[in-house]
């Protein structure tokens, strides 16, 4: 039924503490929500967190309590604040390094996709991002194969360039979780 395509689905999606990318988490969620989904927001702290357009978010939890064993798909918000909070954020990694071997859904938006090669998670596999210097060395060193493209699925890691592609990101998540089985 429309609307309702993630019914009993969770959904992990992670922000930097400051400086996440606004639309790069409202709109995808706004979409998520609509299709029925429960979304639970995570960052390294509690409270009131500001994004680079100026919006605030509280975080439902730390990812420090996040139980991938609870999710059927990590969503990582981009931003300026995503290399500084996000990238060497050893337990995301490990949230990331135990979804990936459970076959649940793994995305990544804008300078995010730096995250997912400094866990391990996209060696071999196509991704996108928000292209700086620094973002294309860690996507080389962590193994991954570069596309200059909005937004790239490669099973069910999704990764997308920037908050132009948000919306679309959004749906392609949509598309890619709601023809996988639910977390058991």
């Amino acid at each position: 039924m429309a609307g309702q395509r993630l019914s009993g689905r969770r959904i992990l999606m992670v922000i930097a503490p400051a400086q996440f990318r606004d639309e790069e988490l409202l709109e995808p969620k706004k979409i998520f929500l609509q299709e029925g989904a429960e979304v639970v927001i995570a960052a390294s702290k509690l409270g009131d967190v500001r994004g680079m357009l100026g919006g605030t978010v509280s975080p439902d939890i730390l990812i420090s309590d996040a139980k991938p064993e609870q999710y059927d798909a990590c969503v990582i918000v981009g931003g300026m604040g995503s290399p500084t909070h996000l990238w060497n954020d050893i337990e995301l990694h490990e949230i990331l390094r135990s979804m990936e071997p459970a076959d649940k859904v793994i995305a990544a938006i804008c300078l995010s996709t730096a995250v997912l090669a400094k866990a391990g998670v996209i060696e071999d596999r196509k991704v996108t991002v928000f292209a700086t210097d620094e973002s294309l060395a860690a996507l080389k060193e962590g193994g991954a194969i570069y596309l200059k493209e909005h937004v790239v699925r490669d099973g069910l890691i999704i990764t997308a360039d920037g908050p132009e592609a948000a919306t679309k990101f959004g749906q392609v998540i949509v598309d890619t979780l709601s023809s996988v089985p639910a977390r058991a």
